[in-house]
């Protein structure tokens, strides 16, 4: 009866046990070998003598191309280095969003960098913000405003009064503007490998702020990211003096010489500081303007009060 019930089991789990005994050995053995360091080709077809096993056993199998071996090599989390494609596409779009930088809606603010950082841009692309800034519509209306207060001040006395004098006025003051901006933003910057822009601090205490934004006026950023002198503003605001002198009358003021170089030189420095100056913190003012408004907003809702569409 034992006998019996022992050929039944047998015969019930007979072929699951076999396959079972059959597999786990293999199991075993293939959890047990090492990993290849490399995948590798399937060996050619085992051959039916042993001497042409043992000749295939000794040659090394050819290599499957595998993974480049900077990525082989680079840790997991690494970030990968930019390619100069990449970095060019990147200083592209950047320019971009700086061509787009206006205070108040209106003032073009196309020379800043505000977060501190950005790729260096190549000499075409320092032309290209200069003709961006000096043919804008608000350097046209700029000028027109310089021209008409120095008519009704009748500076430059030498280009008379009516709208003979106006346009003469006019001119010039667009003149002053292109050729300081021509040889400090764009040639020289471009010769003397030096970035043209105004990189914005944008933290810290007001007068470190102030102070470092006064001392871009005589030092800047080159190409690679290094501080030194300034030459391109420098010498680009009194070579635009210096050729002021074309169409400047020398008579009666004297507007013509040496002196008078000098002067509208150091007058376009100047004038160039309170703009760093405005670049620096106008964000700051813009921000806390508009927290004001959300704020005032914020108060007239919770008093029942209809926001209007040109208030929000």
């Amino acid at each position: 009866m034992r006998k019996l019930l022992l050929s039944l089991c047998v015969l019930l789990s007979g072929p699951g046990a076999l396959l079972a005994q059959q597999t786990a050995p293999a199991v075993i053995a293939a959890s047990t070998l090492p990993e290849a360091p490399l995948p590798q080709f399937a060996l050619a077809a085992e051959s039916s003598s042993a001497e042409q096993t043992a000749q295939t056993a000794q040659t090394p199998a050819p290599q499957t191309p595998s993974q480049p071996a900077t990525e082989a090599q680079t840790p997991a989390g690494t970030p990968q280095v930019e390619t100069p494609e990449q970095r060019r596409a990147r200083a592209i779009e950047e320019l971009k969003l700086e061509e787009q930088q206006r205070m108040v809606g209106i003032v073009p603010n196309f020379m800043a960098v505000n977060n501190g950082k950005a790729l260096p841009i190549t000499p075409a692309q320092k032309f290209q913000l200069f003709f961006k800034g000096a043919f804008d519509s608000y350097q046209f209306v700029l000028a027109g405003i310089d021209a008409g207060i120095g008519q009704a001040e009748n500076s430059n006395r030498g280009y008379n009064q009516g709208l003979k004098g106006f346009a003469r006025r006019y001119g010039a003051n667009y003149g002053d503007n292109f050729d300081g901006n021509l040889w400090g933003n764009a040639v020289l910057p471009s010769l003397l490998h030096q970035d043209p822009r105004y990189f914005r601090m944008g933290h810290g205490k007001v007068l470190h702020r102030a102070l470092y934004s006064i001392s871009t006026t005589f030092r800047t950023r080159d190409d690679k990211g290094n501080w030194q002198p300034a030459y391109s503003n420098l010498l680009g605001n009194m070579i635009g003096a210096a050729i002021s002198n074309v169409y400047y009358p020398n008579y009666p003021d004297n507007e013509q010489g040496l002196y008078p170089t000098l002067r509208r030189g150091l007058s376009v420095t100047y004038q160039g500081t309170i703009g760093g100056l405005l670049e620096e913190f106008y964000p700051d003012l813009s921000e806390k303007y508009k927290h004001y408004r959300q704020r005032k907003q914020a108060e007239k809702v919770a008093a029942g009060v209809q926001v209007q569409p040109q208030d929000q």
